[in-house]
């Protein structure tokens, strides 16, 4: 039995501060009342000063109250039964079933070391050509999905959660509208993914302390299925939501603000949950999927900067469709090569045409003289955001090279789209111009 400390210093906003010894931290507490009771958790030591952070927040609790350390740091049950599961941001069902059982597993535990990971070299499927032809998804990849308020940024994750080939799906919604998280729900049942996922979820009507949980929860469950021999995909959104969070937290605790308000260890904190992608020898792998949001379409806010060192590339978003300019997965060159002997060709050929497009559109809409070449081009960009650029187009790798191919079969000559010869004689549409 761990002993009661009652030298409750001071409450501000959610988090709380006492004198107490022997005591680690992100160990859990509980705070007993003469209200209520509440449960917390360790956010900072400072000689035998302990600030704790009270999930349900601290309404109803004083400083005559008293405060028990159990000694350990956040546990959470794993097991088969967390699958179609739907939780808070405490870990607490939302799907008015009983409280989940199985094996304690501890939340923020360090990442796998880089020695005993597999080298990634599987590509996850999702039925989009702009990740799949151009920017292909890899298992234990962590990558995340830039985008401005506005943008269909939850649709898009919600549809990588159905479509792609992962053993297991774990959600992690953080300060999300309550129509969002219904939904997400909503489109799970549908799609028949939500037997094999486990949702966490945090409302932004729910205290801000159990925002921090979220990612946690998802990646402790997720790195067991993971090492259990399961193929497992981490849907998180928004990260930025998550920061803002812990910002909220510094703000209360006094901690001098680093670039924006944020604290110090912004990327800290963001490289420890990131960086739990993983691809286990001799068993499964872990793969993470998050959104960022980026106020005022600003990369340089503290939260995508900070992401981007710490992730290998991004997907951005605008304007309802990937944008193939700043997207970039670092490490397509692992899967790309294995798919289709002309998958790297046309994702280079694709680009630079469209890149190409670009220049010719600036130069129409300056008011210069547009050629016969320029006239194609047009005409190939506007021919290649509908039918492949689309969110809405849903077709396996394979359609979609062989649409990349009509698409050039289309608009172009043979010998215009730099495309080697030995794949123009194999690949190129039967019926059109060579």
């Amino acid at each position: 039995m761990r002993k009661y400390f009652d030298r409750i210093a001071r409450i501000a906003g959610n988090v709380l501060t006492v004198h107490a010894e022997g005591v680690t931290y992100e160990e859990l507490a509980v705070v007993v009342g003469e209200e209520r009771s509440a449960p917390a958790q360790v956010i900072k030591l400072e000689g035998d000063q302990v600030s704790l952070q009270v999930f349900a927040g601290t309404q109803g609790l004083s400083t005559r109250d008293r405060v028990r350390f159990l000694g350990h740091p956040m546990e959470f049950p794993y097991g088969d039964g967390l699958l179609g599961r739907v939780f808070d941001g405490a870990g607490r069902p939302r799907d008015e079933r009983p409280d989940p059982e199985g094996t304690l597993v501890r939340l923020g535990s360090p990442p796998v070391n880089p020695v005993k990971r597999r080298l990634p070299d599987r590509m996850i499927r999702t039925g989009i050509p702009m990740i799949d032809v151009f920017n292909s998804l890899v298992e234990s990849q962590k990558l995340p999905i830039f985008s401005v308020a506005g943008e269909p940024y939850n649709a898009l994750l919600a549809r990588i959660g159905l479509q792609a080939d992962a053993d297991v799906i774990i959600f992690g919604g953080m300060g999300l509208r309550h129509d969002d998280y219904l939904e997400f729900r909503a489109a799970f049942e549908k799609g028949g993914v939500l037997t094999h996922s486990v949702m966490f979820v945090h409302t932004a009507s729910d205290p801000v302390v159990e925002c921090l949980l979220v990612p946690d929860l998802c990646l402790a469950v997720g790195e067991q299925f993971a090492l259990a021999g399961k193929r497992v995909l981490v849907l998180l959104t928004d990260m930025t939501a998550f920061s803002d969070a812990l910002k909220e937290i510094a703000i209360t605790m006094e901690q001098i603000p680093s670039n924006r308000g944020y604290p110090g260890d912004l990327y800290t904190q963001l490289a420890r949950r990131y960086e739990k992608a993983v691809d286990f020898e001799g068993a499964g792998s872990m793969t993470v999927l998050a959104c960022v949001t980026m106020p005022g379409d600003d990369v340089t806010h503290p939260v995508p900067d900070n992401t981007g060192y710490i992730t290998e590339g991004q997907f951005y978003l605008r304007n309802g469709r990937i944008e193939p300019f700043g997207s970039l997965s670092r490490l397509r060159q692992h899967v790309n090569g294995d798919t289709r002997d002309d998958h790297r060709a046309i994702m280079d050929g694709c680009i630079q045409l469209y890149a190409d497009c670009m220049a010719s559109r600036e130069k129409r809409d300056m008011g210069f003289e547009v050629t016969p070449w320029d006239e194609k081009l047009l005409r190939y960009g506007e021919m290649f955001e509908g039918r492949i650029m689309d969110l809405a187009v849903d077709i396996s790798l394979e359609d979609a090279l062989d649409r990349c191919w009509l698409l050039l079969g289309e608009c172009f000559d043979p010998a215009e789209t730099g495309l080697r010869r030995a794949l123009i004689d194999e690949h190129w549409p039967s019926g059109a111009a060579r």
